[in-house]
């Protein structure tokens, strides 16, 4: 099982890559290979003129081929989510996402932002033909106690993080009647 991270925030760290650091060790610990990307990962010339011939991007798109699902994180600034995110999905091919499925996390500065993730940044997911988008987690940054070092969320954020990359990793299963217990390696099986 292959998942992609990719954070979309300008700046490293960040509130949202820590949400992405957190899933990355979670979904590690179930076995589950995690290949991760940044904006960073990409020279900002090929981004701001589009070009569709970066090698970047050519991994990034073959990598997610292979892969089972994405887990997408973003600032939301002025009511959407990060303009350098969304030029790089734009440069993805229209259905880089079919039979994916796509957790999408975000934070900001307000819970005013809250609905940024289903007015801005799923229609984008679903034009790329995702098979499934989850609900998602919003953080206000105030629940992101600390990302400068190991991520550290409130209470309520950790919950809401654990529940969503449950729910996850139960979608990425459907279609596997013997998926193994959230929390247990892929090699283990429930009994």
């Amino acid at each position: 099982m292959r998942v992609i991270t990719l954070a979309g925030s300008p700046r490293f760290p960040s509130r949202s890559s820590a949400l992405l650091e957190y899933a990355r060790e979670k979904l590690n610990a179930l076995d589950v290979e995690v290949c991760h990307w940044n904006l960073h990962n990409f020279e900002p010339e090929d981004l701001l003129y589009a070009r569709f011939d970066s090698p970047a991007l050519k991994t990034l798109i073959e990598q997610l081929n292979g892969a089972d699902g994405l887990i997408v994180a973003t600032p939301i600034y002025k009511a959407s989510f990060s303009g350098a995110l969304k030029t790089l999905l734009d440069l993805l091919p229209e259905r880089a996402l079919d039979g994916k499925v796509v957790l999408p996390l975000a934070t900001g500065g307000t819970v005013a932002h809250l609905l940024a993730v289903d007015y801005a940044l799923k229609p984008v997911l679903n034009a790329l033909k995702a098979q499934e988008i989850l609900l998602g987690v919003f953080a206000d940054d105030s629940q992101v106690i600390d990302y400068q070092h190991k991520p550290h969320f409130t209470p309520n954020l950790q919950t809401r993080l654990d529940n969503a990359l449950e729910t996850f990793w139960h979608a990425l299963h459907r279609r596997d009647i013997q998926a193994p217990a959230f929390g247990q390696p892929q090699g283990v099986a429930h009994v």
